[in-house]
């Protein structure tokens, strides 16, 4: 069984309280710094499909904001979701969550984290 993987740059407030619930909790959980380590293509895919790329992309964050209307404009789907996440990583809703059950969550949710800590 793979163990849990928290996806998000270090500085981002809603990163930091996912990280203290955890640890708080006593969950091992290996970090993933977009920033520096970029965002895996094969596991963006998976997040895409499992929470939707509406959900993966976060049109209220400072990085969608400062696009230009035609580059928001032109993200309509999936594949281009994909295309503008892999070039602007902060653009992804944080964290994302791999658990070790296999499950895939988008943004810091503690009573739906619970379910996946046991």
């Amino acid at each position: 069984m793979a163990g849990i993987t928290l996806y998000g740059i270090p500085n981002c407030d809603t990163v930091k309280k996912a990280r203290a619930w955890l640890t708080e909790r006593g969950v091992a959980y290996t970090f993933h710094d977009f920033r520096k380590q970029g965002v895996p293509p094969e596991h963006l895919a998976r997040w895409l499909a499992a929470a939707g790329w509406d959900k993966v992309l976060n049109r209220q964050g400072r990085t969608w904001r400062k696009l230009d209307p035609a580059a928001q404009a032109a993200v309509t789907d999936a594949a281009s979701a994909a295309a503008l996440l892999l070039q602007q990583p902060s653009a992804i809703k944080r964290p994302v969550v791999e658990w070790a059950d296999g499950a895939i969550t988008v943004g810091f949710a503690p009573d739906a984290w619970q379910q996946h800590i046991g």
